[in-house]
């Protein structure tokens, strides 16, 4: 009797022990072998670091089938990770539209949803043989101190297939979230500097309005004019977007010492000027920027070529006509690549992305350069043709049947990113008596540069009639949204912190399908495996105890 009284108190005296330590003692064991449960070091320090409470609301639950459930869940468990690590209190709850009866107040529901952001997605499931159709928004709002904003959850490439696509998303769940936080709870004192290169570009405000405003909101945005005396410093990263008039040489100079003192830099740049096309026909004339020199000491050469690609994006044509109207239909334009290629690296950058639009696109290659790591991000299919610069570009030709053979010019890089140490093109060729002599500096600190061999793909389209910018990547034709806005802001976040929010888009998340002929073929047998297994393993363990009992005790 005695012992088993003291037995019962050392139990009850560890789990007050227990509980004690714990309210000092804090740890959590991520036994999965991706270490799906264990947030990256940036999102603890954010989530550290919260100034105010928050909140969240999911709209993605309700009766959705395994997949969605399972990125439900993924959701429901990164938010417990969150409030595991904040030092603020992180709330959420799920909101399933459905269980609103009155069809009035679920209609103005889901208006308020999209104008927040949030689009419905039509899920369309075959469970059983039956076939259902049902309107879910996979997304989130995040509220802080009254400022609200959308996270889209159900992210990923479209051309994989819905498995993969919903896999992509379970792994970015972190990033989307953490990111939204970062955006929401930044102050003036820790948001970074981003210069906008300004004078080299004759493109109107009102084409780079999405990415300018998308940047603004997590960076602070200045202009950088070339024509000032002084270096380029004070800033993070700097966007050199769609240049078209040449640089000088005191512009060379300014952006090779920005880099080689270890500045962030950007460039969209062409390797061909297409003014305007029409049916008759127009050139791609060779553009020279004065950029060749300095991108070759880094490692890269824009060439003055076009690319012709067979997997490319639509645009509408008068094919003939229909009685007595044009008859207008969507052909493909080759010179329009869909670039969903992205090399091997498994970059944050493009990791999970979805296909970015590219637009009169030229090659890019990779030259020796010391102390520079080369790493192609975007690339072209395997079927391409490249077209040598002058080139005829005439939308007669989309209503040409290409012939595959003839598109056997291979994958061809887009965009590269450049990491190292980056040394001057103008060493042993400042003299002690040039102006530029002071503070000159030939050998450089580690950075990373990207060059992209297109500069519209970061130009969006204008809804004319409404005088409005449409969404960077949004094809007014097709009414797709490309990932390229996507693309330009994770560069933008990996140059400038490498180990950031960015990095937890390096989750990696293994998909682990059944056999599906097994499962249907032995359906009947793991029923009742699940439904009689439990109750065969209780009766066991309870037979067990009691032959123990009748044992120690003599019962019977």
């Amino acid at each position: 009797m005695k012992s088993a009284f003291l037995s019962t108190f050392i139990v009850i005296a560890a789990l007050i022990a227990v509980n004690v330590l714990s309210a000092f003692v804090f740890f959590r064991l991520d036994l999965t072998q991706e270490k799906r449960y264990t947030l990256s070091e940036a999102t603890q320090t954010l989530l550290t670091n919260l100034p105010d409470d928050i909140h969240i609301d999911i709209y993605l639950t309700g009766d959705l089938p395994p997949a969605f459930k399972r990125l439900e869940n993924a959701v429901r468990e990164t938010l417990d990770e969150f409030q595991a690590r904040a030092d603020q209190t992180i709330t959420y709850r799920f909101i399933n539209p459905d269980v609103i009866t009155n069809p009035d107040a679920k209609a103005k529901l889901i208006d308020k949803l999209q104008q927040r952001g949030l689009l419905p997605t039509n899920l369309v499931a075959n469970e059983g043989g039956k076939r259902t159709e049902k309107l879910v928004f996979p997304g989130a709002i995040v509220s802080y101190q009254g400022k609200e904003s959308a996270v889209l959850l159900l992210k990923g490439n479209k051309t994989d297939t819905k498995e993969e696509q919903l896999n992509q998303s379970y792994e970015g769940v972190e990033f989307e979230l953490a990111s939204t936080i970062r955006q929401l709870t930044q102050t003036k004192e820790n948001r970074r500097r981003v210069g906008l290169l300004y004078g080299h570009t004759q493109v109107p405000p009102s084409r780079f309005a999405d990415l300018l405003a998308s940047v603004q909101q997590n960076y602070d945005l200045f202009f950088v004019d070339m024509t000032k005396p002084g270096p380029i410093a004070g800033i993070d990263a700097l966007l050199v977007l769609k240049p078209d008039t040449p640089f000088s040489d005191d512009d060379l100079f300014k952006l090779d010492q920005y880099v080689v003192n270890g500045g962030r830099a950007l460039f969209f740049t062409d390797g061909q000027r297409v003014d305007s096309v029409s049916t008759a026909g127009t050139y791609a004339q060779p553009l020279n920027l004065n950029l060749d020199d300095l991108f070759f000491h880094w490692g890269i050469r824009i060439n003055r070529d076009v690319v012709k690609d067979l997997y490319c994006a639509q645009i509408p044509m008068n094919v003939g006509n229909m009685g007595d109207k044009p008859n207008i239909q969507l052909v493909p334009w080759r010179f329009y690549p869909l670039l969903n290629n992205f090399g091997t690296s498994g970059n944050p950058i493009v990791r999970n992305l979805d296909m970015v639009l590219g637009r009169f696109v030229s090659t890019l290659d990779t030259v020796r350069a010391s102390g520079i790591a080369k790493i192609p991000i975007l690339l072209t299919s395997q079927y391409t043709k490249i077209l040598k610069t002058p080139a005829l570009i005439s939308y007669n030709e989309a209503r040409q049947q290409p012939d595959p053979k003839t598109y056997d010019g291979g994958v061809h890089i887009v965009s590269c990113l450049l990491e190292g140490k980056f040394q001057s093109i103008y060493a042993n060729r400042i003299l002690p008596g040039d102006t530029r002599a002071a503070g000159f500096k030939a050998s450089g600190d580690f950075s990373r540069v990207l060059v992209c061999s297109d500069g519209d793909l970061v130009i969006n389209d204008v809804d004319y009639k409404r005088n409005t910018p449409y969404p960077l990547g949004f094809d007014r034709y097709t009414r797709n949204t490309f990932a390229n806005k996507d693309f330009v802001l994770n560069a933008i976040d990996y140059l400038v912190d490498p180990k950031g929010v960015i990095a937890a888009r390096s989750r990696t998340v293994t998909l682990r399908p059944l056999d599906k002929i097994r499962v249907d073929a032995n359906r009947t047998g793991w029923q009742l495996l699940n439904l009689l297994g439990p109750l065969l393993l209780v009766g066991i363990t309870g037979l067990i105890w009691q032959v123990l009992r009748r044992r120690k005790y003599g019962i019977g």
